[in-house]
């Protein structure tokens, strides 16, 4: 069964940092393209960051310069690294993955597959 697992969000403070893992099992994701996302509260989910199999990556603009998306194949690991946070990135943080052989940094929800149950960050101001 194939699960992602999120884990690392916590309660900071704006202007801190914080890394959020996504540890993968049920097969191996080193072909498929990795993204997280966020839900706000009263919000939609939208794209914060991807990494295709072969590292390149995309980001949201609110996060570019501030996060960091990068991933270990041989952990089946993704990580977010999120620095400068603000109050405005608190939300559910998800994990998730396309199938095998997506070969682009996608930014479109609709392609990835599997999704983690997420991680809660919050930053306070």
């Amino acid at each position: 069964q194939v699960q992602l697992v999120e884990s690392g969000g916590g309660l900071v403070q704006a202007g801190t940092s914080l890394r959020l893992s996504c540890a993968a099992s049920g097969r191996t994701f080193s072909t498929s393209a990795m993204g997280w996302f966020r839900q706000a509260p009263g919000n939609e989910r939208e794209f914060v960051a991807a990494i295709s199999w072969s590292a390149s990556t995309s980001y949201a603009d609110s996060v570019q310069g501030r996060f960091t998306i990068s991933r270990d194949n041989a952990k089946n690991t993704v990580y977010l690294q999120m620095n400068s946070l603000k109050p405005e990135d608190t939300a559910v943080y998800y994990c998730a993955a396309t199938e095998p052989r997506y070969t682009s940094a996608t930014r479109n929800q609709q392609m990835y597959t599997y999704w983690g149950q997420g991680t809660q960050v919050t930053v306070s101001s």
